[in-house]
């Protein structure tokens, strides 16, 4: 199936939702999507460092608020 959308009449707004949109439709069944190896490498890797102590999650507020004091530039990490 080929699908002709005028993308150069499209502003950024109706681009993003259109990706919305299809993200939100791929999404429903997760069981389609393909996992590369990689990602279960990477996953493993920081498994394996937070059981030595060396890595460590945050909850997303406090990772969104590092994240803004770093790209201020007033971040002490």
């Amino acid at each position: 199936m080929t699908i002709d959308l005028p993308l150069e009449k499209m502003t950024l707004a109706e681009k993003l939702e259109m990706m919305e949109l299809l993200w939100a439709d791929i999404s429903k069944r997760p069981a389609d999507l393909p996992t590369p190896d990689w990602h279960k490498d990477v996953l493993e890797e920081r498994r394996r460092l937070v059981a030595a102590g060396k890595l460590k999650f945050l909850d997303w507020d406090t990772a969104i608020s590092e994240l803004r004091k770093e790209l201020r530039g007033d971040s002490d990490t």
